[in-house]
């Protein structure tokens, strides 16, 4: 893989076909998404760490596809060592904890830097600056899936008996419940923009969806799952759905920046890795937090 092959232009891009107001092709979508989802359990049902090893791939997914999308605007981002630091980072997350976690960011944003002094002085703090920006973003984020699946005990085996397990579960339902809810409410009722110059499709009645399917979600998965209390559920359903409305427009502002409409086609449906992962790299953070000091 090179370090700075730039991606195909906009303009390059082939058509794409109107599927009305859902915009996507809902039977591809929901496929690829389920099978997603059972990949994914299936790595925490049998084995937990090899859920490391997926977040360890979605890393270097993702930080391929932004180094695609940032090279529309002539950033460079030196993807081996994203890469690598990406991946040792979610790691020692996971087996030792956020002390080293800390740790591993700033020697891989240090390494980042170094790394960008061979190519000399021309673009260097712009390449620099989105290369710390990525690291945070994707990286740094995603290693909490990590310390929250490394939650209440030292095991590696997975299925329901395990705690972190079980805090994966209840992190990812939440934060697909908050894109469900603002999905089907959108679809239906959706008739005053939340954001029209950022995102035109995401509405105030989507975000409505989202806080009741959120907080319902928060209430009945924290108490049953987790043997938390109702309150802290629902404080967890509000924190998700806040927070993944801020990571979709977020990401939605990246690309508009960048003139791109999705970040890649590696999910048949539904765009690049990045589309799919601007929810859950904003909510998991919050959520460990909260989960960390209130249910375990």
């Amino acid at each position: 893989m090179t370090d700075s092959t730039p991606p195909p232009g906009p303009a390059s891009a082939e058509p794409t076909k109107d599927h009305g107001r859902a915009g996507r092709n809902l039977p591809v979508a929901v496929a690829s998404g389920l099978g997603l989802l059972a990949g994914i359990g299936a790595s925490l049902f049998f084995w937990k760490t090899a859920f490391v090893i997926v977040v360890a791939v979605a890393i270097v997914v993702a930080v391929w596809e932004l180094h695609r999308g940032f090279a529309a605007k002539d950033i460079d981002l030196p993807e081996q060592p994203l890469m690598v630091g990406g991946v040792v980072m979610v790691l020692v997350a996971y087996f030792y904890g956020a002390p080293a976690l800390v740790t591993a960011t700033a020697v891989t944003a240090l390494a980042i830097m170094l790394w960008l002094l061979r190519r000399g002085i021309d673009g260097y703090v712009k390449n620099a600056t989105a290369s710390v920006f990525t690291l945070i973003y994707v990286p740094f984020l995603a290693s909490f899936v990590a310390l929250l699946l490394a939650e209440g005990d030292d095991g590696t085996t997975g299925g329901f008996d395990n705690a972190g397990v079980r805090a994966i579960i209840v992190f990812i339902l939440v934060t697909v419940a908050s894109d469900t809810g603002g999905y089907v409410a959108g679809v239906l009722f959706g008739r005053h923009p939340m954001a029209p110059v950022i995102s035109p499709k995401k509405s105030w009645e989507g975000f409505a969806g989202s806080t009741l399917f959120c907080v319902f979600a928060g209430w009945v998965l924290v108490v049953h799952l987790l043997d938390g209390r109702a309150w802290v559920g629902v404080v967890l359903g509000l924190i998700v759905v806040v927070m993944a409305t801020l990571g979709d427009l977020c990401e939605s502002v990246i690309k508009r920046d960048l003139g791109i409409k999705d970040m890649s086609q590696v999910i048949p449906g539904h765009g690049g890795l990045m589309d799919r992962l601007d929810s859950l790299l904003a909510t998991v953070a919050p959520v460990w937090l909260l989960l960390h000091y209130l249910v375990f």
